[in-house]
């Protein structure tokens, strides 16, 4: 039986086997914050147009249908499915597996940020806007001097915590073939024909930047708390 340090020299130190993980670990975080902007970019807007104001003996509007079939077909399918069809039937001809997996994870991350965006705004009291609209501003300008600078608050931890589970989402883009950290502790397992160490040590580097992340948005969401009591 090899030992553990044997087993950690095979699955990191021979042929410069860390440099896998490193590139494996520079692919998700690439993915994850390019699908983090997309993904907030679409939010932001289907969360507008979910808020949209229907006219008179109409219960909703056209564009608030087209935002709620979105989050529920995106909500209610597999993220692994959605990066699926996106590689073999929309992108198929596309040889750019990062930008594939980065559009796939940012629509599906969209979805739920709108919520979270949704959420925040419908929790500035109502009070608010018709302020800004008793001083002469359009809802448009209320709803971007007054509403939204509040709801930030409200959204920011969350949209965070978004975040970390999409570095950890990614984890399922091998299916495309794209060596993330995940795929690149299975090559390194199949080469060692040993499971243990290239996969637990995969699992501590997700931990540790996870672990980062959680505690960066746990100081933030402290310095909001003191901005609130002020």
């Amino acid at each position: 039986m090899n030992s553990i340090g044997t087993k950690f020299y095979n699955a990191f130190i021979v042929k410069d086997r860390w440099l896998l993980y490193v590139k494996g670990l520079g692919i998700t975080i690439e993915i994850a914050v390019i699908a983090g902007i997309i993904g907030i970019i679409i939010g932001c807007i289907v969360a507008l147009m979910k808020l949209s104001e229907p006219k008179k003996g109409h219960k909703h509007t056209l564009v608030w249908y087209i935002a709620t079939i979105y989050v529920d077909v995106i909500r209610g399918t597999p993220a692994v499915l959605q990066l699926l069809i996106m590689w073999f039937i929309v992108f198929s001809s596309s040889n750019n597996g990062v930008l594939v997996a980065s559009l796939s994870f940012g629509i599906n991350s969209g979805a739920y940020v709108s919520e979270i965006i949704r959420a925040g705004i419908l929790a500035v009291d109502k009070g608010q806007m018709e302020a800004g609209l008793s001083l002469g501003l359009s809802r448009g300008q209320t709803m971007k001097e007054i509403v939204l600078p509040q709801a930030f608050k409200n959204v920011l931890p969350p949209i965070g915590n978004e975040f970390i589970t999409l570095i950890k989402e990614t984890a399922i883009v091998g299916y495309v073939s794209l060596s993330d950290l995940t795929r690149a502790a299975s090559q390194i397992s199949s080469r060692t024909y040993e499971a243990f160490m290239p996969l637990i040590g995969a699992a501590i580097i997700y931990f540790i930047i996870i672990k980062i992340l959680t505690l960066l948005l746990e100081a933030l969401e402290r310095r909001l708390r003191r901005s609130d009591l002020r």
